[in-house]
C-alpha cells in the first residue's frame, strides 16, 4: 500500500507537470534507475556479495556440518530405537531434541547475522550508487530520477549509465 501511494504521488505530479506547462514538457527530462540491476551488476555490489560470503562461508559449513550429523543420528536412531531398551530410547531422544534445538537457535542466529551484514553492505552500495546518480542527473541536466516504477520506457533508464559510473569510481579507488 506504501509502495502505491508513493507511485501514486510521483504519477500525479508527474501528470501536474505535464498539464501545467505543456510547452515546458518537452524540456522535462526524467530518468529511471533499477537498483535491483545495480545490485546484480555493479562491481560494488559484487565485491561485497564475495565479503559476505568469505565472512560467513566458515559458520555455513559449521551449520551444513551440524545438520548433517543431526540428520545421521537421527537415521542411526530410527534403525536402532526397536531393538532399544525404553530408557535408552528416551534419553537418545531426548539428546536429539536438544541437539535439533542447538540447530534451530544457531541456524537462525546465523540467518539474521547474515541479513544484518546483508543490509550493511547493500545500503552502503546505494548510498555510492546515489550519489553516482545524483552526478548524472547534474551532468546531464535530469529533472527527476525514479528508482521504482510499474513500467518505463526503456529510452529512459540510465541504469547502464550508472553502472558504468559506479564502476569507473570502484576502479578509481
Amino acid at each position: 500500500m506504501k509502495s502505491f501511494s508513493r507511485h501514486l504521488s510521483v504519477a500525479l505530479l508527474l501528470g501536474t507537470v505535464a498539464i501545467a506547462a505543456p510547452a515546458q514538457a518537452q524540456e522535462f527530462k526524467a530518468g529511471f534507475v533499477n537498483t535491483d540491476r545495480i545490485f546484480r551488476e555493479a562491481t560494488t555490489a559484487k565485491a561485497a556479495q564475495a565479503k559476505l560470503e568469505q565472512e560467513f562461508s566458515r559458520r555455513e559449513k559449521e551449520l551444513v556440518d551440524m545438520g548433517n550429523t543431526l540428520k545421521t543420528a537421527s537415521d542411526k536412531f530410527e534403525r536402532e530405537a526397536p531393538t532399544m531398551a525404553e530408557s535408552q530410547r528416551t534419553a537418545r531422544q531426548r539428546q536429539l531434541v536438544d541437539q535439533d534445538r542447538d540447530f534451530q537457535r544457531k541456524r537462525r542466529e546465523f540467518q539474521e547475522d547474515l541479513s544484518a551484514r546483508k543490509n550493511e553492505e547493500l545500503s552502503q552500495v546505494l548510498e555510492r550508487a546515489n550519489k553516482v546518480v545524483k552526478q548524472v542527473a547534474e551532468a546531464e541536466k535530469y529533472d527527476v530520477i525514479l528508482q521504482e516504477a510499474v513500467y518505463i520506457n526503456p529510452k529512459h533508464d540510465i541504469t547502464d549509465k550508472v553502472i558504468k559510473a559506479l564502476n569507473a569510481a570502484a576502479a578509481a579507488k
